[in-house]
């Protein structure tokens, strides 16, 4: 992998109109017989993302941890988890997914590291140590009490007590600890992190709390809440002082600079957890941040077209010229989008995968959406998440990270018969992947026929790094129907028929029997090329 200079032509964005695949890597395949997917597990089935027709995978973490959050409590920035395999298998994954045409990006968790981490270790050991100032720790008030009102992701004080004399910050677990960015240290030391990854051929990085870095210098209580959104801040609380600090911006464009001193330019795709494309845009910059921010309103919105046609309009609106947006409907924290948006409904995930495929930008597919793979509601004695041990019924985040249903097999095709798997298996409720790969006429062949449809007509709008145009037609309580490139997607959001729309129909997300001449049935879209 080489360094570009500035008398070389960058190639344009391979992201403008790709398709990245998130694997989640103790659930896809289960190499060596111990219930966990692992590294040459995917090698093993990098095949099938191959004949699906995605363009990238983003790993979930890898990096050795004490799996308090299952790797996103790093260890050791620079290693391979032992039980996923070893930095000779991470060699190996990038090279053989090359040859398939495959890019593969890691997570990278720079918000917090685990308290495992010899960093905390050092900073534990006392307020004189080297690395104290790596992290966020503070005196408690005169009554003893925290040094503020911050609560972590679970609604717990966002304080710990330490026996070295202070508190301790974590926004997410105890054994998360939150880095000091205000202490250059911190950036340098990731910096090289990143080089460290790029010149072994990573792709990227898909970034862990993006917004989250920087806190408030003066450590000051959080405002209520109010009328504010998920997104605005939980538990009663505004997220006002320990996320979103402007600070943070100057660490992407630094970062970015990296990025693209790499030929080709590396990617940074930001977990951005915030309400609006205002501030989604905010992490674009002036196209010297991240070059891509995954929009959460989108995914957080309710399947249903007039939202979601305002979302895109805004957030297309709000992104810097070049600017590239993300759309995705599920992942390892959010659930299922055949569960969240179609309630389990075939024709719904079907036609929420057709949305995905057809919007300007960049789609993030969730292992398993390619068959409607549904959320598991796994029983509370098998749940692995601490963070949702203690969540009743089917809420916990384990049911959105269930192993790959490969086919009927003991074991699924995930991992062997006999062996316990780390996450029980489900029941498909359309079958496994073997089983789709059977039927012309299942979720899995609509996938991959989508993506090949994307890449034939709306990637070429890419190839000089701008993304596809976008306009809303029409847009009701029951249709969207909008303009990508030189194609027209309608989508019907109802349990009643509608009339096709006149062209040339390229795609319908409806099982292709049993086709009614111009009538676009309940929960269907349809791809058309307008007549000239």
């Amino acid at each position: 992998m080489s360094h570009s200079t500035p008398s070389e032509q960058a190639p344009p964005p391979w992201w403008h109109g790709a398709v990245i695949y998130q694997l989640y890597v103790r659930s896809w395949r289960d190499s060596d017989g111990d219930g966990y997917g692992d590294l040459r597990g995917i090698i093993e089935r990098l095949d099938h993302l191959a004949w699906l027709g995605v363009d990238a995978i983003w790993l979930s973490p890898t990096m050795p941890s004490p799996d308090e959050d299952w790797g996103y409590d790093v260890s050791d920035y620079t290693g391979v988890h032992p039980e996923l395999g070893t930095l000779a298998d991470l060699d190996e994954l990038i090279a053989q997914a090359g040859r398939r045409g495959l890019r593969v990006l890691l997570d990278l968790v720079p918000n917090h590291t685990s308290s495992a981490h010899p960093w905390f270790a050092d900073a534990a050991s006392g307020r004189a140590a080297a690395h104290r100032d790596w992290y966020v720790w503070a005196d408690g008030k005169p009554d003893d009490g925290p040094p503020n009102n911050w609560l972590d992701f679970t609604g717990h004080p966002a304080w710990q007590w330490h026996e070295s004399g202070q508190y301790y910050l974590h926004n997410f677990l105890p054994g998360q600890p939150d880095l000091n960015w205000w202490n250059p240290a911190v950036h340098d030391e990731f910096r090289r992190i990143l080089e460290f990854w790029f010149e072994r051929g990573i792709a990227g990085f898909r970034i862990d709390v993006a917004n989250g870095l920087y806190k408030d210098a003066e450590l000051r209580d959080n405002p209520p809440l109010g009328d504010g959104g998920p997104m605005d801040g939980v538990f009663g609380l505004r997220f006002i002082y320990n996320n979103n600090r402007p600070e943070t911006h100057g660490v992407y464009r630094d970062w970015r600079k990296i990025a693209e001193s790499y030929s080709p330019a590396r990617l940074l795709l930001g977990e951005t957890w915030v309400p609006d494309a205002e501030r989604l845009a905010a992490y674009y910059g002036d196209d010297d941040e991240l070059q891509l921010g995954f929009n959460f309103p989108f995914a957080f919105s309710d399947f249903e077209p007039a939202r979601l046609a305002q979302i895109a309009e805004l957030t297309l609106a709000a992104l810097p010229p070049g600017g590239c947006p993300v759309w995705m409907g599920s992942n390892h924290d959010l659930g299922r989008l055949a569960s969240r948006w179609g309630g389990g409904d075939e024709r719904k995930a079907r036609l929420a995968l057709l949305v995905l495929a057809t919007l300007p930008g960049t789609s993030v597919l969730y292992y398993g959406d390619e068959i409607a793979m549904t959320d598991v509601d796994v029983p509370a004695a098998l749940r692995r998440d601490p963070a949702t041990l203690d969540i009743e019924g089917g809420a916990s985040r384990d049911r959105a990270r269930t192993p790959m249903p490969w086919d009927g097999s003991p074991g699924g095709g995930f991992t062997g018969p006999g062996v316990t798997p780390w996450l029980p298996l489900g029941s498909p409720p359309l079958g496994t992947v073997a089983d789709q790969r059977d039927d012309a006429g299942s979720v899995l062949a609509l996938c991959r026929d989508l993506l090949a449809l994307r890449r034939a007509e709306l990637r070429r709008a890419g190839i000089d790094g701008v993304r596809a145009e976008f306009e809303n037609l029409h847009v009701d309580d029951g249709q969207w129907v909008y303009r990508t490139g030189p194609l027209v997607v309608t989508a019907n959001f109802t349990g009643q028929p509608a009339e096709m729309p006149a062209g040339e129909v390229l795609l319908r997300s409806g099982r292709p029997e049993d086709v009614p001449p111009g009538i676009l049935r309940p929960w269907e879209g349809v791809i058309t090329r307008p007549a000239r």
